[in-house]
């Protein structure tokens, strides 16, 4: 039988060359104003335009999972992860280029299973996290430079939610008969008040199934206000933020003859920005761990749970809710900041670019 190993470094060069490759950015309006037009010419653009770009930014991911310090790199979850990248930079690099509809129905679907594929990276990566922890003897002897690999999954998750985003906006735009106001996975006219009501429901229920109770969440703002954005990523925000909150109201209210105060989502449309503050009264967090709450290194998860990571619910099992939602944020041109007064509680300010203009935040 022919060695595997020629194949191997065939693939290996072929990566670092696509690696070194310029990656390009899109906007949100850029997005909108295309997929407005999903014809079959548009549709064959974007798959070309795909077949170039996604070899490039999954080939610069594989090439950082490869080059982890503190033997990350090593970690079984890890090595899977990056087996999952190759797997998929192999799948469209070497598909046939696409030059009429059949080519891009195929490619289409191809992608798609692409994008099954990547389902399980936040836990996987979580549990290589986890394992080199336990290697390094907990938190407390975490050697110097260990930010390193803080920004080296602030870089790798930026860039999933990218990838998932050109994959599933591709995809969405097959949709035979979309929605009114809905181009692909945008919603031309987002009410984030009814999205909060929607996120803090399925948060509420998870508190309720937890502890068997759950403060109420009260929500102000004006309900006939919308604004383009992309639906799934504003609730997986919201539904952390409420949850996070939910939590501390539940466990510092629990032993107590007072009754929980509620959460209070306030909903603010400014010229930039639609912010998008999340109160509660669940005791706050002291100053000294507040910056932890943005990084993966520190969770008190035991074990990240080894399930279906697409919906944000999975992520409540090993504290990334925190710092993803703040990825979730930047990737349009915003940001999720958090201040909290300890005896008392916290403040989430999530805020949301809605002019659109912003590019993607490529590493």
């Amino acid at each position: 039988m022919a060695s595997t190993e020629p194949v191997a470094r065939a693939v290996a060069e072929e990566v670092a060359r696509w690696g070194a490759m310029r990656q390009t950015g899109v906007t949100l309006r850029y997005m909108m104003e295309f997929g407005a037009r999903p014809t079959e010419r548009n549709l064959l653009r974007s798959a070309q335009f795909l077949q170039r770009e996604l070899p490039i930014r999954i080939a610069r991911r594989a090439l950082d999972l490869d080059t982890l310090p503190f033997g990350l790199s090593a970690k079984p979850a890890v090595l899977k992860v990056r087996d999952w990248y190759l797997d998929s930079f192999r799948d469209i690099r070497y598909f046939p280029e696409v030059r009429n509809r059949d080519d891009e129905l195929a490619f289409t679907q191809m992608i798609k299973m692409v994008r099954v594929r990547h389902t399980n990276v936040v836990p996987t990566m979580a549990l290589g996290v986890q394992q080199l922890k336990k290697d390094l003897g907990g938190t407390k002897a975490f050697p110097p430079g260990i930010d390193e690999i803080h920004q080296f999954l602030d870089r790798f998750y930026m860039s999933r939610i990218g990838i998932r985003m050109l994959i599933g906006q591709h995809v969405a735009l097959h949709e035979p008969d979309p929605e009114p106001g809905v181009i692909g996975l945008i919603s031309t006219k987002l009410s984030p008040m009814r999205l909060a009501q929607l996120a803090s429901e399925d948060a509420r229920a998870i508190c309720m199934r937890e502890y068997g109770s759950s403060p109420d969440v009260n929500i102000y703002g004006d309900p006939d206000f919308t604004f383009p954005y992309v639906t799934p990523h504003l609730h997986l925000m919201m539904f952390e933020l409420v949850k996070n909150s939910l939590r501390a109201v539940q466990e510092r209210y629990m032993n107590s003859d007072k009754h929980a105060p509620p959460v209070r989502i306030i909903v603010a449309d400014g010229a930039e920005d639609v912010t998008i503050k999340i109160s509660d009264e669940g005791g706050g967090i002291p100053r000294s761990g507040l910056s932890r709450i943005f990084t993966y290194l520190y969770s008190t998860a035991e074990n990240p749970p080894d399930l279906d990571g697409h919906n944000g619910v999975t992520m409540a099992g090993y504290g990334y809710g925190i710092p993803i939602s703040r990825l979730y944020a930047r990737y349009f041109g915003g940001d999720l900041q958090i201040i909290s007064m300890e005896g008392y509680g916290t403040d989430a300010y999530l805020h949301l670019s809605r002019l659109g203009d912003s590019e993607e935040p490529l590493h």
